[in-house]
């Protein structure tokens, strides 16, 4: 089994809702409106083209595996999902965890087990007062 790491860094906003139902996501972006319901974090330190070609090609497989640990404060979640032959891994600021099999060029994992919605609320508190984001990846492939 071969564990491929990637670690980013981003921080919450006064405007982070986390509401979306299907989704959630991480941009690169320093700002975010009213409408950006599933984003949970602003100005993260890459996007999904930023990835190494290691992770990306490992990640790029119908049986890998994405392990997504989500630290802020005292605060920590880990969400499972699933990689997929089709990620393209081409977008320059965003990254995209979905509940569904949908994928685009954001898309970072599919089949996630957690929503933006579903996320601890006191989590969001945090992100909502600027705390600081610790994404760490990690792809399980089988």
């Amino acid at each position: 089994m071969m564990r491929i790491c990637e670690e980013i860094d981003a921080k919450g906003h006064p405007l982070v809702s986390a509401t979306h139902k299907t989704t959630f996501e991480i941009t690169k972006e320093p700002h975010l409106t009213a409408a950006g319901d599933c984003i949970i974090g602003v100005a993260a330190s890459k996007g999904i083209s930023d990835l190494s070609n290691e992770f990306q090609s490992s990640l790029a497989h119908d049986d890998a595996i994405l392990k997504t640990t989500l630290i802020c404060e005292e605060y920590e979640v880990v969400v499972m999902s699933q990689g997929s032959s089709q990620l393209s891994f081409t977008h320059a600021t965003d990254l995209v965890w979905r509940r569904s099999r949908f994928v685009c060029e954001r898309t970072i994992g599919i089949q996630s087990d957690m929503t933006a919605l579903l996320l601890p609320r006191d989590l969001i508190s945090a992100l909502k007062q600027g705390a600081r984001l610790s994404i760490s990846l990690e792809v399980v492939q089988q």
